[in-house]
């Protein structure tokens, strides 16, 4: 039964019609036409699909659109906002620290995993400033990347906390 529920998402609240069990990634990419949060494996394994609820990773394909109702949801696109409101700053940049990063290390291939690696480290930045290398891996555990990148990873996740700091 499809009805209307208000979600707030990337800051802006949108009005959608959709059963309260639709999956929230089936919401971002059908309805709101977003192209962060991507489709890997519908089971919560991957990572791919991963957003910020309330500045928390969770996994969007299993998360039904119900359970945000009411709260935050931040996707790839909403990122650099997200990090302007965290860190207080009067202009939203181009792009968070850990998207820059990110290229700069060129610690994406086919860019598959990206968006849930991108949303996982910016989670864990905003909780621990200067990560560990084993705080990384240990975060970024349950982020599959296909094309093995995890060096550039752990790389651009470190340059990204000395860019913040």
């Amino acid at each position: 039964m499809r009805g209307k529920l208000k979600i707030r998402v990337n800051e802006r609240v949108t009005e959608i019609a959709a059963a309260p069990h639709t999956p929230l990634l089936y919401v971002l990419s059908d309805e709101l036409q977003l192209q962060g949060p991507r489709f890997g494996c519908g089971l919560a394994q991957c990572g791919s699909c991963s957003v910020l609820v309330n500045g928390e990773e969770v996994r969007s394909c299993v998360t039904p659109v119900s359970a945000v109702a009411g709260k935050s949801v931040t996707t790839l696109e909403g990122l650099p906002a997200w990090y302007a409101k965290q860190k207080k700053l009067a202009k939203v940049p181009a792009l968070h620290p850990v998207q820059q990063a990110f290229i700069d290390e060129q610690a994406v291939q086919c860019g598959y995993c990206f968006n849930g690696m991108i949303i996982q480290a910016a989670e864990l930045l905003s909780k621990t400033p200067q990560p560990t290398e084993a705080q990384i891996r240990t975060a970024m555990n349950g982020h599959l990347c296909r094309c093995g990148s995890y060096p550039r990873v752990i790389k651009a996740i470190q340059r990204a906390a000395e860019a913040a700091r």
